[in-house]
């Protein structure tokens, strides 16, 4: 296998992914609301199995998906758990989370943000490289309007 990078278009079910080993950047944009998710995530799970092998110093995980359904949950929770396996306790995992801004601005208080990250965090919290998780509020074109460094 190529570790390089992998990539797929996406599709009006399927999000775009975009992983490239020599940058560290991990990208995934777009619905994923695939009919087999296996057929979508399997590749990339297999994909970042290989990439934790040889990981960057900073590896970027852009979770940009604007809906997505509890089977797309599961591979990805799958692809958290291997990338938290990455072997160098110096290096850091970043989690990107992309959300609308209204979402985003609803999450004032320190508790909701806790509640909204809880799931993300219990996948997270055995982790052997350090972890940042970064939450941002978008507007209707993707652009990132504001953002916030919550948990490292």
């Amino acid at each position: 296998m190529d570790c390089k990078s992998y990539f797929t278009e996406s599709t009006p079910k399927t999000p775009q992914i975009d992983f490239n080993q020599l940058s560290g950047e991990l990208i995934l944009s777009g619905k994923s609301i695939p009919e087999n998710p296996a057929k979508i995530y399997e590749p990339a799970l297999n994909w970042v199995k290989e990439y934790i092998l040889e990981a960057k110093p900073i590896t970027n995980l852009r979770l940009n998906l604007e809906y997505f359904n509890t089977s797309s949950l599961i591979w990805l929770s799958k692809i958290l758990k291997t990338l938290k396996r990455i072997k160098e306790p110096d290096y850091i995992l970043f989690v990107h989370l992309y959300m609308p801004v209204e979402d985003y601005d609803e999450m004032n208080e320190i508790d909701d943000i806790d509640d909204a990250l809880t799931p993300v965090r219990d996948i997270l919290q055995d982790a052997i490289p350090c972890v940042g998780i970064k939450l941002y509020g978008t507007n209707s074109r993707s652009e990132v309007i504001k953002d916030a460094l919550v948990f490292v």
